[in-house]
C-alpha cells in the first residue's frame, strides 16, 4: 500500500493564508510564518479598528457642532442640554450635517434650544 500524506491539504492551507498576505511588503507575504503572523495581527487589528472607527466619528460630530455651537455663541454642552430640554431628538451626526450644509436651520435649533434653557 502506497504511502498516504496530508500534502495537498497542507499546500492548499499554506496557499490560502499567503494569498490573504498578498500586498504586504517583503518577507510578509512570501515567507510562511512572517506571512502568518503579519495575517493574524491584520485580521486582529481590523476589528480593533473597525471599533475605533465609530469612536471617532463621533468626535468629529461633536468637533463639527461645537464649532457651529461657538460660532453663534453657545458651547456644546449648553446647546445640548438645551436640545434634550426642548425635545429635539435629532442625532449627533445629522446635527453636524445641518451645521455644515444649513447654516438657517442650526440656528432655529440653536434658537430652540437657548428658549428652553431659560
Amino acid at each position: 500500500m502506497s504511502r498516504a500524506t496530508n500534502a495537498p491539504a497542507s499546500r492548499e492551507r499554506r496557499r490560502r493564508r499567503l494569498a490573504l498576505a498578498k500586498g504586504f511588503r517583503g518577507h510578509r507575504s512570501k515567507l510562511w510564518r512572517t506571512a502568518t503572523e503579519a495575517v493574524d495581527r491584520a485580521i486582529r487589528m481590523s476589528t480593533i479598528h473597525r471599533k475605533d472607527r465609530k469612536r471617532e466619528y463621533r468626535r468629529l460630530w461633536i468637533a463639527r457642532i461645537n464649532a457651529a455651537t461657538r460660532a453663534n455663541g453657545m458651547t456644546y454642552s449648553r446647546f445640548m442640554e438645551g436640545l434634550i430640554k426642548a425635545g429635539v431628538t435629532v442625532n449627533r451626526k445629522m446635527l453636524s450635517e445641518i451645521a455644515i450644509h444649513d447654516e438657517a436651520g442650526f440656528k432655529v435649533l440653536m434658537e430652540k434650544a437657548k428658549a428652553a434653557l431659560q
